[in-house]
């Protein structure tokens, strides 16, 4: 019992890793742990793994916060009042955006799942095509941009219109393989944004996405929770917190100096992966 107990909680590290590092970076969450659950598959009712994949996010989240508590919250002691009209601009501007995934996302939440997120050939289908699609988009993108400076180059600068219209890109990533990292960047450079300001921007952009699909799927799963459940969730939370903050200082130093093209071939190597492996093994 103590050694099955402690490799799931080892899974849970193994997840947290992944949620932590695929969440922030372009690349699709969804098609890396499509693959990590084919080898590493939690004990638990399915129905807690639909949760803890899910919640699991809370830690991701909390690393943004942490990471960017200076520019997210408005009531610091001797803030300035300038900046303090930014900070709730800000939040205006990140409410703005939200608006197109809940109006669409939460009302068909359940369509969309049964569309999109059952595990047989069509889902690996769809998920391997929005990888390896997104992932030319990446490269077609930056290649025309090239020579051409961004118009939004901080996120003061971005208006309520453009932040409506990255939201709209937003509602993309309901569909497993885009990545919502993905599809929020790809918008904001398109719109004119520059490559740091549109990550921090999709940074900022799902802390109520997310809190408010871990919400959703805790109260659906309902609070009774097994002692061994209640560990694998937390460790998954603490882990996917701590990488989160490595993934995300990574992707802020990256970007200053380098595009976003890598990130556009590994989809298409990961999207060819993930579509061979499921048609060869399934």
């Amino acid at each position: 019992m103590l050694l099955s107990g402690f490799i799931e909680i080892i899974k849970a590290i193994v997840l947290g890793i992944v949620e932590g590092i695929t969440e922030w970076l372009p690349i699709s969450s969804t098609g890396h742990m499509l693959l990590v659950d084919q080898f590493l598959k939690l004990g638990q009712s399915q129905e807690f793994i639909d949760m803890f994949l899910v919640v699991i996010q809370l830690g991701a989240i909390l690393g943004v916060v942490v990471l960017f508590w200076h520019k997210l919250w408005p009531f610091s002691r001797g803030i300035k009042p300038q900046d303090n009209r930014q900070t709730w601009s800000l939040w205006g501007k990140i409410i703005v955006s939200c608006l197109p995934a809940a109006v669409i996302g939460i009302p068909f939440n359940d369509k969309i799942e049964e569309l999109f997120y059952h595990n047989d050939i069509s889902s690996v289908i769809t998920i391997a095509a929005a990888l390896i699609f997104y992932g030319v988009l990446f490269i077609v993108i930056e290649n025309r941009n090239k020579n051409s400076a961004p118009k939004v180059k901080s996120l003061s600068q971005l208006t309520y219109k453009t932040a409506f219209c990255i939201g709209l890109f937003q509602v993309l990533s309901l569909i497993p393989g885009t990545s919502r990292s993905g599809a929020t960047i790809i918008g904001a450079i398109l719109l004119g944004t520059s490559r740091t300001a549109a990550a921090e921007f999709t940074f900022f952009l799902s802390i109520p996405v997310m809190f408010g699909a871990s919400f959703v799927k805790l109260i659906k799963f309902g609070f009774h929770f097994t002692g061994l459940e209640l560990a694998v969730l937390f460790t998954g939370v603490v882990v996917a917190f701590i990488v989160s903050m490595l993934a995300i200082r990574f992707l802020m130093n990256y970007v200053k100096k380098h595009d976003y093209k890598i990130f556009g071939w590994y989809r298409i190597a990961l999207g060819i992966v993930v579509l061979a492996y499921f048609l060869i093994f399934a």
